[in-house]
């Protein structure tokens, strides 16, 4: 089965790369949440440990391939340092920076009925 979700052929190597990266950061985030499981959910001090050097480890990949993302792929470089290491409400800070005319999302509420919107925003800015 691939991941791709249009015909490999007409993808250039670069859309390809995105999507190793892409998937696995997906993978490496899923691993964060199994290892997270099972160190607190097991009973052997030993074993959790372990479990937490492994979760840790896959947050490191996770932050690598972030930051090949972040240098590579558009849109990820302005998103990373709009969003990361701020303080305050996350959700606060959301459409500061941002064109907000259709993001129905912002505060919880469903897209307008008979509108044109999802309810997900722009694509293009």
């Amino acid at each position: 089965m691939s991941n791709y979700h249009e015909p490999v052929e007409e993808l250039s190597p670069e859309a390809r790369n995105f999507s190793r990266a892409l998937n696995s950061l997906k993978e490496e985030i899923e691993a964060v949440d199994w290892y997270h499981q099972r160190v607190v959910t097991t009973n052997d001090a030993d074993l959790a440990g372990i479990m937490a050097h492994n979760r840790d480890e896959e947050i490191e990949h996770a932050c690598m391939t972030l930051e090949w993302l972040r240098r590579n792929m558009p849109g990820w470089d302005e998103e990373l340092r709009n969003w990361l290491f701020k303080e305050g409400d996350i959700m606060g800070a959301h459409g500061n920076d941002h064109d907000t005319d259709d993001h129905d999302h912002d505060n919880g509420a469903a897209p307008k009925p008979g509108g044109d919107s999802l309810g997900i925003g722009k694509i293009k800015k």
